[in-house]
């Protein structure tokens, strides 16, 4: 590794000011980082060229868990973001890291032999640091594995669902969920069922079933019912996530 790429520890931009950066909730891009993370760790790629795992004391005096960004770890990131946001976020982020470097004093740099000895020290230390918290960095991906996302929830399931059930889960009623997506033009009632617009058609995000029912008047009859796909169900998700409204197992204190 050349001089100019040695990383220390000063090299790094906490999660939470990454999090403002970029207009998300500090639990959120902790959320995206921890996929990241066991990605890289998948294919064998050091996490803590990346990321490193941390800690900070809030106002609760709580320890509560964060990140250490790198410069890649920015940049991946970044890669994430799309239009405007990306543009401002690397803009940002750039120069946090050119700000960081200037002000960096490496031990090559240091003309006194004592004083570049005692810097050379410190730069073997966080080195070893780093190095140390990949372990580190694997048991937090364990601990927090079993904690499973909506998302995974859906990918996981099968068989469809009623609009109450998918509701529920965001904490919405079945009238409020359907007005949601009659506003964003999903679905529109024809004949006392609500059937989706002609651009959503044809996608496998409904299935409608015919009920039989009998009327107060004893005769028999049959109604249609509108079931949401897990397709569908996942497409009603990313809709809401867009619009602010998160599941409410998403939800974390």
């Amino acid at each position: 590794m050349s001089q100019m790429m040695t990383l220390n520890r000063t090299q790094t931009i906490e999660s939470r000011e990454v999090a403002e950066m970029v207009g998300k909730e500090h639990k959120e891009l902790l959320r995206d980082i921890r996929t990241y993370s066991e990605y890289l760790g998948e294919s064998k790629i050091a996490l803590t060229d990346f990321f490193v795992p941390s800690t900070y004391i809030s106002i609760q005096n709580k320890e509560l868990p964060c990140y250490l960004i790198t410069k890649l770890g920015c940049e991946m990131i970044a890669n994430k973001l799309t239009g405007k946001k990306g543009v401002v976020f690397t803009a940002k982020y750039v120069q946090r890291f050119n700000e960081m470097e200037q002000q960096t004093v490496h031990s090559y740099m240091i003309e006194d032999p004592i004083a570049r000895a005692e810097r050379w020290i410190e730069e073997q230390r966080q080195r070893m640091y780093l190095e140390q918290q990949t372990e580190v960095q694997a048991q937090l991906i364990a601990e927090y594995e079993p904690k499973i996302s909506y998302l995974d929830k859906i990918l996981e399931s099968k068989g469809t669902l009623a609009i109450t059930q998918i509701a529920a889960d965001y904490g919405l009623t079945a009238n409020k969920l359907n007005k949601i997506l009659h506003e964003e033009r999903v679905q529109h009632k024809v004949g006392g069922q609500w059937i989706l617009y002609k651009e959503h058609m044809n996608k496998g995000y409904t299935k409608s079933q015919t009920i039989n029912i009998k009327r107060s008047d004893g005769r028999p009859d049959t109604v249609m019912n509108t079931k949401w796909s897990q397709k569908g169900r996942l497409f009603i998700h990313e809709l809401l996530e867009e619009k602010g409204i998160r599941a409410l197992m998403d939800i974390q204190e």
